[in-house]
């Protein structure tokens, strides 16, 4: 069955991508409904929830992994469901370690950097630079480092990072992945 440029394969990849899209559009409608409203409130007597979006505040954000588009079809896996933390800092800089199941269906680890000096709007734009694991064949699975454009959203509860993982021989699978994530604090 082909979807969205990319073919899902069987039952489960079916339930695990119908799984990823309803969480997309039950995010999306929550943040239509309150998330918007709260970042946008302003003046309105609501300074807790226009401080949380507030430009330079610090904040916590927890993610379940990613979803991955891949820019080839070799049966990759595109539900990298895991567990990240991504602490920001500043405007422009944060963060990030965690773990998900990878494009080879094995887990991979991070410890990553965003650097995003540049924004259009809401939306900052750079890079996350870091260490990674888990791909069998680069480095026989083992650590090494990466370099990966990043876009990111925040609204007041939820964001979006959007990364273009590049291609790499045949080691390292290109895509174009959306991590969702949920702020803490």
């Amino acid at each position: 069955m082909a979807h969205c440029g990319y073919a899902v394969k069987g039952r489960r990849g079916l339930r695990s991508s119908l799984m990823w899209w309803l969480a997309v559009i039950v995010m999306a409608g929550y943040y239509a409904q309150t998330g918007h409203a709260a970042d946008t409130a302003g003046d309105s007597g609501q300074a807790g929830n226009a401080a949380a979006a507030s430009p330079g505040s610090k904040s916590l954000w927890i993610n379940p992994g990613l979803y991955s588009i891949h820019f080839q079809d070799k049966g990759y896996n595109n539900d990298n469901w895991g567990l990240g933390l991504e602490y920001r800092y500043s405007d422009s800089q944060s963060i990030a370690v965690g773990g998900f199941n990878n494009s080879d269906s094995k887990t991979s680890h991070y410890l990553s950097w965003y650097w995003q000096p540049f924004a259009i709007g809401p939306v900052k734009l750079g890079a996350t630079f870091g260490a990674l694991d888990g791909y069998p064949d680069y480095h026989d699975g083992g650590w090494f480092l990466a370099a990966i454009p990043a876009a990111t959203y925040e609204g007041n509860r939820f964001g979006l990072n959007v990364l273009l993982v590049p291609s790499y021989k045949d080691k390292l699978h290109g895509a174009l992945s959306f991590q969702l994530k949920y702020r803490l604090y």
